[in-house]
Formats: structure tokens, sequence, C-alpha cells
């Protein structure tokens, strides 16, 4: 097994580890009846007479919507960052939800696309049942897709083989498959 196999595998292992954290920490939320942003989102509050919650875990840092996205109502993903942001210019804030992904071990090339097929429930290349996959792009006989695993994992994928499944949590998985319909715009960005 050569470094990079072990770097890959480190990487997908912590952000598993924070994807879960994350994850739990929304589902404290919705207990106390907060909003119900994505598992990955921290909802900040600018109100200076708002309670301060002391005991609350720290959530991570949300990276800000790059300039370069695009506009209207878009799907946005960074492959540099393995981020998602579900953007619709007609809510304040824009930015709807953003959430953490790891990708599959080919990326697609930065454009804009449209969400050309939807499956609730299916297999996914690597044996696992998945669902909420949305299509966006085939480029050199891979398939570029959003799916969450039913069992929740983001498992570590075969360096040798070339999968285009980009996963998130099954949280975020049926934001994003509320979001984008048939012919949403997708803009993959670097």
């Amino acid at each position: 097994m050569g470094p990079g196999v072990v770097v890959t595998g480190l990487t997908l292992g912590a952000l598993a580890v924070v994807s879960l954290l994350a994850f739990q920490a929304n589902g404290a939320q919705d207990r106390a009846g907060g909003v119900r942003p994505s598992a990955s989102t921290a909802s900040v509050s600018n109100d200076p007479a708002a309670p301060a919650t002391p005991s609350a875990p720290a959530t991570p840092t949300v990276p800000t919507l790059p300039t370069t996205s695009g506009s209207g109502l878009r799907v946005v993903y960074s492959v540099g960052s393995h981020y998602v942001w579900l953007v619709d210019p007609k809510k304040t804030p824009q930015v709807v939800a953003a959430f953490a992904v790891t990708p599959g071990t080919v990326e697609p090339t930065p454009g804009s696309y449209p969400v050309y097929s939807r499956t609730p429930t299916t297999t996914g290349t690597d044996g696992r049942q998945i669902e909420h996959v949305v299509r966006f792009a085939q480029q050199n006989g891979v398939v570029f897709g959003f799916s969450a695993a039913v069992d929740g994992a983001t498992p570590t994928t075969d360096p040798q083989a070339k999968t285009g499944g980009i996963r998130s949590s099954r949280e975020d998985g049926q934001l994003l498959w509320d979001f984008a319909p048939r012919d949403t715009k997708v803009v993959v960005i670097a």
C-alpha cells in the first residue's frame, strides 16, 4: 500500500468524523427547537441580544461562496474544497445550505451542467445502497453525481477505480435532492 493510499484513507476518515460530529451537533439543535440548517452549516447570529450558549460545541467553519460560482438558482461544487452550496437568489440569505462532501476518485471538469438524471435509491459503484442520486455530468466514461449512502458511510474508494460519485450525509443528500430537480444548474468550480 503506497503513501498516497494511506493519506487518502486518513483524509476520508477525518472527513467522516467531522461530518458525524456536525450531524450530531445539528441533531441537538433540532431537539432544542432551533432553525434547521444543513448538517454541516453553522447558524451564526449577529444579534448581540441573542443568548450565549457557552456549552454549545464548536461547529465547522463554512467556506464563503466563491464569487466565481455563477448566478441564478444553482448547486455549486468546489473540487478544491470539496464543498457544496445550494444557492437561491430569491432567498435571504441566498445560500440556503452549505456542506462538506466526499469526492469520488475522479473530479468533474469545472463548468456549468444541468441535472440530467435522478434516482431515489440504487447501488453505488462501491456496492453500498445509496439514495438521492442527482447526476449532472459524464466525462470520459465517468458519471458525476451527488448521493448519500443509506448507512451514512463515506467509504474509502479504491484509487484505481474511476468513480465520480460525490457523497454527502443523508440529511445533506435530502436537502440537495429537494433543491435540485432535473435541469437545475450545477456549477463546478476549482
